[in-house]
């Protein structure tokens, strides 16, 4: 299959469910069918390439190292396929049984979908969607890592346009997310995380962007927690389908429980890339207010806004000698008075980078405008005491009820990221003194205008002059047209 027909395959089995449940629940049942299709494949592709090797020997064939996951008798996709009633059932099943088999690596990896729920999904229902799943073998050899990868990719696109306000949990404008993982550039060996990961889209490209530069992306140590269980369960999904191996997601609340400690103490990491759900309420603050981890360093953010909760956890996991971090955020973030304090400490002791102002849309479902912020524990001397305003608010295309950047926006706001200088109408270096002179106030308009003072500004007096004498003209030509008309 070409990839056009792949992804043309694949949304087949969501279009099977369509007036059966919310559209916002396709990929509760697609992703983890998708899955045990896949690994099923490739088990039975692993295990005709081991009897070849054992001359025959099915007991050879069998053997666990010949076999990246265990399927045990009984819970092999053509088991489920012969089976006609209770499908759901076998189904729920099957994928247990292939978690316990597989705790180290599987375990709870195919969520927790109502399979049996026969109100919501009939047998018939669940007996297409196998048949339809059964039409093509994807295994290794029809179907690679790479092609099935940007499938999946193509599958949680399609999902976010269908699912309305809860598209943000899961999904981030990937264009930005290409370019956040441009500014952050991982290398080979590092440690990479994201705090609220959804569906791995930021992680999994740091690993992409390695590969596509010809680096080795294997030795990239990837980590990231997921409050919602589905959505860790699919960003774990979209590792494998990848054919990514070296990563750690794990579902809990980051702020009430995080999940990667070292020594009784939050674990650092080189890189932190982070869409985080913003301007959350529900939320302990009381327990932040004497966090056992220290987060709390600038102080306690407002019951009606965590934003610099997660900020501050971002802070607190960064290595200490060359950490950086990179989150996506509404402007609110740069200038709200409620949280100014913790803005100005975070400024004081010089870890803002970059401000760059994005356009409006690129957040799902929502049309206030983005930001992102950039930290940084190592700043080269020449940016120290220094922070690089980017306003690229303008640099953004619009389709539909979705922004996005395009390649030549992406270039311009990177180039301008790297050369670290003032340009006018989009970007400025300003001394931290200005900044915290200013309230501590990082509003990017406050600091880089892009309104074009080339052109002749002129007084309103003059305006309504102009306008005027303009009128007259017009009268008197209107007056010339009629005569001739008459």
């Amino acid at each position: 299959m070409t990839q056009k027909e792949l992804e043309k395959y694949l949304w087949g089995a969501a279009t099977a469910l369509r007036g059966t449940i919310d559209a916002g629940d396709y990929k509760q049942y697609i992703f983890p069918l998708l899955f045990f299709k896949r690994i099923c494949d490739v088990y039975d592709e692993e295990y005709d390439s081991a009897l070849a090797e054992g001359d025959g020997d099915i007991e050879y064939a069998s053997f666990e190292e010949n076999h990246r996951f265990q399927i045990p008798k009984g819970a092999h996709w053509n088991d489920v396929r012969e089976t006609t009633t209770n499908v759901g059932m076998a189904i729920q099943n099957a994928m247990r049984t292939i978690e316990q088999q597989n705790p180290d690596m599987l375990y709870g990896i195919f969520g927790d979908a109502s399979w049996t729920n026969k109100n919501r999904l009939t047998d018939a229902t669940l007996t297409n969607l196998i048949e339809h799943f059964s039409q093509h073998k994807l295994n290794l050899t029809n179907v690679p890592d790479d092609q099935l990868g940007n499938a999946y990719e193509y599958l949680i696109k399609e999902f976010a346009d269908d699912s309305g306000h809860t598209a943000a949990e899961f999904y981030t404008n990937r264009t930005v997310v290409k370019l956040m993982t441009m500014i952050m550039d991982p290398q080979p060996g590092e440690s990479v995380y994201d705090p609220t990961c959804g569906s791995g889209g930021l992680l999994l490209n740091c690993a992409l962007h390695l590969k596509e530069e010809k680096k080795e992306y294997r030795t990239l140590k990837l980590y990231g927690q997921e409050i919602n269980l589905i959505t860790s369960a699919i960003a774990r999904m979209n590792m494998f389908m990848h054919g990514i191996e070296e990563f750690s997601v794990v579902r809990g609340d980051t702020l009430a429980n995080p999940a990667f400690l070292e020594n009784d103490e939050l674990k650092k990491f080189n890189v932190i890339l982070a869409n985080p759900p913003y301007s959350i309420k529900s939320w302990d603050r009381k327990s932040f207010e004497s966090d056992p981890y220290g987060r709390n360093m600038w102080g306690t953010p407002p019951q009606g806004c965590a934003d610099y909760a997660f900020q501050q956890h971002i802070q607190k996991s960064l290595d200490n000698d060359n950490g950086r971090s990179i989150s996506l955020w509404p402007h609110g973030i740069l200038f709200r008075d409620s949280e100014a304090a913790m803005r100005k400490k975070m400024i004081e002791e010089d870890l803002v980078e970059c401000v760059i102002g994005l356009g409006p849309n690129l957040f799902y479902n929502s049309p206030m405008e983005a930001c992102l912020l950039i930290t940084n524990n190592n700043k080269d001397k020449t940016k120290k005491g220094k922070v690089l305003i980017i306003n690229a608010v303008k640099e953004v295309k619009q389709d539909k009820n979705i922004a996005f950047l395009s390649d030549k926006h992406i270039e311009k706001i990177y180039n301008s990221y790297k050369s670290f200088k003032t340009e006018d109408q989009f970007s400025k270096v300003v001394d931290i003194e200005t900044i915290l002179e200013n309230k501590a106030s990082l509003n990017i308009a406050q600091y880089v205008s892009n309104v074009d003072n080339s052109v002749e500004q002129i007084s309103v007096k003059d305006a309504i002059k102009t306008w005027q004498e303009s009128s007259e003209i017009l009268k008197d030509s209107m007056n010339e047209l009629f005569k001739i008309l008459n």
